[in-house]
């Protein structure tokens, strides 16, 4: 009995709260995904530190006596950014991704020689708590290439790992025809229909152990949409389901945490749709760990499968409502250009892997020589959503769901051309996996293509802004007003960042509403917490309170279209739609 629980989703400080929390509901394992882009964010580069601290979160689970599900696999989906698969893959436009491909598996190969000696002592068969590893996840819903699932399963086993091995998979017959092999513990993935999709297990594994390894008890979110939810009574029965069949199961989630930063993935069926930075998924506990109904149904289920003893949770974490903050500082971000990027030079608009790029913004500058009549003016392929100006002046937003292109006529002297393109998450599932960012194609002007551009990668790193030049904001002006920039048919269109500072006596987790801001990022004391957006469901940020420092603290706002106000607020509850 097992809960998905993902330490990249939440800040160290709590990990032994949640995992208490997760024993205390009468679960004896957690399981936990492995993201490869988080651990090798640039080739040859590796991070095991702070959130990415693996081997702590394995070692505590163990611990504090749970038994511990790794899924080390190259791609896990998760909604996270492009699956887990790093972004500098794409600066190769050969590699095949997620097959035989001799490229793609020696980068493979190379990470695991990092990772994997790192949770070989960790396995059971070691004295540790991990008593299984994942080979590839959901692969059937993507490929059938069983060479390659049986080179993931040789580059485990040659670097010493002996615990039982799994694939997981939809409960459909192209899906586990694609994703499983012999010798691997085959598993499925659903959300209701418990005896159906076991039946169809057994038709391909008809003599081996039932197993769901994602129980989907609740959902996420995207921009534009609903905030998802599903009843605990529905949830509780479909588990009392599973185990009357004598099954093993994994909730998933059992905690969803937050896709802080860049990390939020984005899904492809029909168009494209980002996900929100919040990974609530209406789980057992909330974004920010507290136990929701859904919670206590499934433990009372629990008890009547195996004796448990009295419910005891760790103390509530507190809440703050830290009040309004002023943003006083901002500086434009066109005017800040040199402190933020190292212009690079090319013919043709590229994409941001080829320039190394991996999260955040990229800026195209050309100049258009004049006169010439109307013509539209074409981003063709953009990923993923266009700011456009001309001459200063913002022209509007081309995005990629919604493809559009703009009206442009350019005066005798020409025309200074700026698009700035937003990265809003690489697509986590699906046969359109591969998703570079910025401008892939090129840009016409009626049927004419424009060469000769000025490009500045703009990931945002809290280190970079540290550069900036702020300057102070007269208090009660609009952003307009305040040099974000200039009015565009009454809306302030000019990106600009906002700086401000708060006080805190006490640390408590806390929640950062932008009512009457548009778009943008936001970081808490150089942490970046993630986008917002008024489009929803989304409407406040998660702060935790290790984030906090007791004194001043600093928040930073990059904000793309403009504010009615420059100040925002610290609030003690949560609001995700």
């Amino acid at each position: 009995m097992s809960g998905a629980l993902h330490y990249f989703r939440v800040v160290p400080d709590y990990w032994r709260d949640r995992l208490l929390k997760l024993k205390a509901c009468g679960l004896n394992t957690v399981e936990t995904y492995i993201p490869w882009n988080l651990h090798e964010p640039k080739e040859g580069t590796f991070n095991f530190e702070g959130m990415a601290d693996v081997v702590s979160f394995l070692t505590l689970a163990g611990e504090l006596g749970l038994h511990v599900i790794v899924r080390p696999s190259p791609y896990i989906c998760a909604e996270w950014e492009f699956g887990g698969l790093p972004a500098w893959l794409l600066a190769d436009s050969n590699v095949r991704l997620r097959s035989n491909d001799p490229v793609y598996l020696s980068k493979v190969e190379a990470y695991y020689d990092v990772l994997l000696p790192l949770l070989r002592p960790l396995q059971c068969t070691n004295g540790g708590p991990i008593i299984a590893m994942q080979i590839e996840n959901e692969y059937g819903s993507y490929g059938n290439d069983k060479a390659y699932l049986q080179a993931v399963k040789k580059a485990m086993q040659e670097r010493g790992i002996d615990v039982l091995l799994f694939t997981s998979d939809g409960p459909e017959d192209f899906m586990l025809q694609g994703g499983t092999i012999p010798g691997v513990l085959a598993t499925v993935n659903f959300g209701s229909h418990p005896k159906e999709a076991f039946a169809k297990l057994r038709e391909y594994q008809p003599d081996a152990p039932l197993m769901v390894m994602e129980f989907w008890n609740g959902w996420f979110d995207h921009w534009m949409e609903e905030h998802h939810t599903r009843t605990a009574d529905d949830t509780a029965q479909t588990i009392a389901d599973i185990l009357e069949s004598g099954a093993s199961f994994n909730l998933y989630m059992f905690h969803g945490g937050t896709n802080f930063g860049f990390y939020n993935g984005a899904n492809h069926i029909n168009a494209y749709e980002p996900t929100v930075g919040s990974y609530d998924y209406n789980a057992l506990l909330s974004e920010h760990g507290v136990p929701t109904d859904k919670y206590f149904a499934v433990r009372e289920v629990i008890t009547r499968f195996a004796e448990l003893p009295p419910l005891s949770l760790p103390d509530p974490i507190p809440t703050a409502d830290y009040g309004q903050v002023a943003l006083t500082e901002s500086a434009a971000l066109f005017d800040s250009l040199e402190e933020l990027s190292s212009p690079v030079y090319r013919s043709s608009p590229e994409p941001m892997e080829k320039l190394g790029q991996t999260y955040g913004f990229i800026l195209y500058s050309t100049t258009i020589p004049g006169p010439r009549q109307e013509m539209e003016l074409v981003l063709q392929q953009v990923s993923d959503r266009a700011l456009v100006y001309g001459n200063g002046r913002y022209l509007g937003t081309i995005e990629r769901w919604s493809p559009s292109a703009l009206p442009l006529s350019v005066p005798p002297e020409g025309l200074k051309l700026d698009i700035l393109v937003e990265n809003m998450g690489r697509i986590n599932y699906g046969p359109l996996l591969r998703d570079p960012k910025g401008i892939t194609e090129g840009v016409r002007h009626g049927n004419q293509f424009l060469y000769g551009w000025t490009i500045h990668p703009l990931p945002l790193e809290y280190a970079s802004l540290g550069k900036l030049e702020f300057a102070p904001v007269p208090g009660n002006d609009t952003a307009a007003d305040q040099g974000a920039g200039s009015e565009i048919g009454g809306t302030a269109e000019r990106p600009a960042f906002y700086r401000g500072t708060f006080e805190v006596q006490e640390k408590a987790d806390t929640f950062l509403r932008l009512d009457g801001w548009t778009k943008g990022v936001a970081y808490v004391n150089g942490f970046n917490l993630g986008r917002y957006w008024n489009a929803g469901p989304q409407r406040t940020l998660y702060i935790p309170a290790p984030l906090l420092k007791k004194g001043r603290n600093e928040l930073v706002v990059f904000e793309l279209h403009g504010c009615a106000r420059p100040e925002v607020r610290l609030a003690d509850q949560p609001d995700l739609g």
